[in-house]
């Protein structure tokens, strides 16, 4: 059996117009969250060693490929999530449909006190939020590694960028599929969508009222852009 999730999505390519694009539905199978994913492989271990101190388990290998349920996904505006100790990360987001890769945004939005004992455990715990409008890989395959990240949070209304950067930070897109495809002897088919890795938290990782994250495109002038509020449920025991 088959878990099928569907979110509406638009997927454009150059020379359209993301605004006038229209919506598909997409059916997803499979959510896949890249981990580790750093070129400089000298960095990531340091940044392992200083989880290790804090109790967060070695990844069992790097880059790591979790799985989460599907119907995590979402495009919604606000998410719910148990506590205020979950944070989100800017991730580009590749998607397989129609025998094609597209190219997007999202949050691999995570609890962070789960993830102490139990990263795997962690990243089932919250929705994970990706931007409706998705590019073609063609139109950006060429000047990947130029492609621009940045998130911010909102907090008691003071908003302040958290992270910032390349993809070039991360392994180059077709490199994570290959990869992936390696480790678990299965392609990368349509209805997947691989969250690819994220950058630093500038003043650390800490939580916030609402998430804004986007993709941009320097070359064609363009962007992908998202956010979403964060409502609190209690934790009673």
């Amino acid at each position: 059996m088959t878990t099928e999730h569907t979110l509406s999505l638009r997927l454009t390519e150059a020379g359209g117009d993301e605004r006038d694009a229209g919506s598909t539905d997409v059916t997803l199978n499979r959510l896949i969250i890249a981990g580790w994913t750093g070129r400089d492989t000298d960095a990531m271990e340091k940044h392992i060693k200083e989880l290790e101190e804090l109790g967060v388990a070695r990844p069992a290998s790097t880059p790591i490929f979790y799985r989460a349920s599907v119907n995590r996904l979402t495009t919604a505006s606000a998410i719910q999530a148990s506590g205020t100790a979950s944070s989100g990360e800017i991730e580009f987001a590749l998607l397989r449909t129609g025998g094609r890769i597209w190219v997007g945004a999202g949050s691999d939005h995570t609890d962070r006190e789960v993830e102490t004992y139990g990263v795997t455990v962690s990243k089932q715990m919250c929705d994970k939020p990706v931007a409706s409008v998705f590019w073609a890989w063609d139109d950006v395959a060429g000047h990947w590694d130029d492609l621009a990240l940045e998130s911010s949070i909102v907090t008691a209304g003071k908003r302040e960028v958290y992270q910032q950067g390349t993809v070039a930070a991360m392994r180059p897109a077709t490199e994570l599929i290959e990869m992936f495809e390696k480790e678990t002897g299965s392609s990368f088919q349509d209805g997947d969508l691989m969250l690819g890795g994220t950058l630093a938290a500038m003043g650390g990782i800490r939580p916030a009222d609402r998430f804004e994250f986007r993709l941009h495109d320097p070359e064609r002038n363009r962007e992908i852009a998202h956010a979403y509020d964060i409502e609190p449920m209690p934790v009673l025991g």
